[in-house]
C-alpha cells in the first residue's frame, strides 16, 4: 500500500510540475477578448463567407528546407466572399497596405506620401470600430493609453507602422504590421512573420503560396469552423515549417488583442494563455523596442475540448 501511495504521489508531483510549466489562464484578458470577439461584427463566418479545407496533417520540416511532402493537394481556401472584404471599410483599407512593403529583410523600406495616406485612412477606420473603441477604453482604464483618440492613433501608429532595423547594416527594413500581417523572407531561405488569413488567401489565389497541411496534436484535429489554425506552407518557394493565424477575423480584432498584450506588459517576450470562443490558445507578443516585433496566436485546443481537461 505504501508503494502504491508513493507512486501516486510521484505521479501527482510530475503532473503538478507539467501544469506549473504552462502559463495560467489569464481570465481577465479571456473575458475582455471574448467581449471583443462578440463586438467583431466584421468577422467573416465559416461556411457562409468563406470555406476552408484543412486536409492532411503536415509532417516535420527543417527550417530552410525546400523539399517537403505536400499533405494538402487543394488550397486551404476554396472560396472567400471578396465582395464582403471590399465593402467592409477596415478590410478594404487593410488590403491596400499589403503591397506597400519589400518582401525581403535587408532592403530599406521607402514609404511614399500615398502609402502614408493609406496608413492614416486604415487607422481611422480601425478606430471607428466598436472593437478598437472597447480596447481603447480598457487601455485608458489601465493607464496605458491616453483618452485622446488622436494620441491613441499615434500610439497605434508607433507600435504597428514605425520602421526599424530587423537586419543589421541596412536602413529601416521592417515594421510590426509588415511582419505580422504581410510576412517577410530572410536570406531567401526563411519565412518570418506572415500570420494573417487575408494575406494567405490572396497569395494562395495568385499562386504565390502553397498550403502543405495543418499542424496539431493527435487528439485535437482542426475543422473548417476553427477560427485559429497552425499550418505549414511555402511562399515564393520558401518554406514555413509551422505558422499560425486567426481565420475570418477582422484586422481590428487582431490589432486590438496584440496591442493590449503589448501595452500591458514590458517584457521583451510575452505569452498569455486565453480562452476565446471555443478555442484555447497562447497569444505571443515580442517587442522591438517601443514597436511590435512579432505577434501571433498558437492554437492549443479547439471545439471546447480544453473545457473538461482544465475544469479541475
Amino acid at each position: 500500500m505504501a508503494v502504491r501511495l508513493g507512486g501516486f504521489l510521484f505521479v501527482a508531483v510530475l503532473l503538478s510540475a507539467v501544469d506549473a510549466s504552462r502559463p495560467a489562464i489569464n481570465q481577465e484578458l479571456s473575458n475582455l477578448f471574448n467581449e471583443l470577439w462578440r463586438l467583431d461584427v466584421n468577422r467573416l463566418k465559416p461556411g457562409i463567407d468563406y470555406t476552408i479545407s484543412v486536409q492532411g496533417r503536415a509532417g516535420f520540416v527543417n527550417q530552410g528546407s525546400h523539399s517537403v511532402l505536400d499533405h494538402a493537394s487543394l488550397p486551404l481556401f476554396s472560396n472567400v466572399n471578396e465582395n464582403k472584404l471590399r465593402n467592409t471599410t477596415t478590410f478594404s483599407r487593410f488590403m491596400k497596405l499589403l503591397d506597400n512593403y519589400e518582401r525581403s529583410t535587408g532592403i530599406t523600406e521607402r514609404v511614399t506620401p500615398e502609402e502614408l495616406t493609406e496608413i492614416n485612412l486604415f487607422l481611422d477606420a480601425v478606430l471607428e470600430t466598436q472593437v478598437m473603441k472597447r480596447a481603447h477604453q480598457y487601455l485608458v482604464s489601465k493607464g496605458k493609453s491616453s483618452s485622446d483618440s488622436r494620441q491613441f492613433k499615434n500610439q497605434l501608429n508607433l507600435i504597428w507602422f514605425h520602421l526599424y532595423h530587423r537586419q543589421r547594416n541596412t536602413g529601416p527594413d521592417s515594421c510590426g504590421f509588415e511582419h505580422v500581417f504581410v510576412g517577410e523572407t530572410k536570406s531567401g531561405t526563411e519565412i518570418i512573420g506572415f500570420h494573417n488569413w487575408v494575406q494567405f488567401y490572396l497569395q494562395e489565389k495568385n499562386s504565390h503560396l502553397d498550403y502543405k497541411g495543418y499542424k496539431a496534436r493527435d487528439q485535437d484535429l482542426p475543422d473548417q469552423d476553427d477560427h485559429v489554425l497552425n499550418l505549414q506552407f511555402s511562399w515564393h518557394g520558401v518554406m514555413k515549417p509551422v505558422g499560425s493565424a486567426f481565420i475570418g477575423t477582422s484586422p481590428e480584432f487582431e490589432m486590438a488583442l496584440f496591442t493590449i498584450i503589448f501595452l500591458m506588459n514590458t517584457e521583451r517576450s510575452t505569452t498569455v494563455l486565453v480562452n476565446i470562443d471555443q478555442c484555447q490558445m497562447e497569444l505571443v507578443v515580442i517587442r522591438q523596442g517601443r514597436c511590435l516585433g512579432t505577434a501571433y496566436p498558437k492554437l492549443l485546443s479547439s471545439n471546447s475540448r480544453h473545457v473538461g481537461v482544465n475544469s479541475h
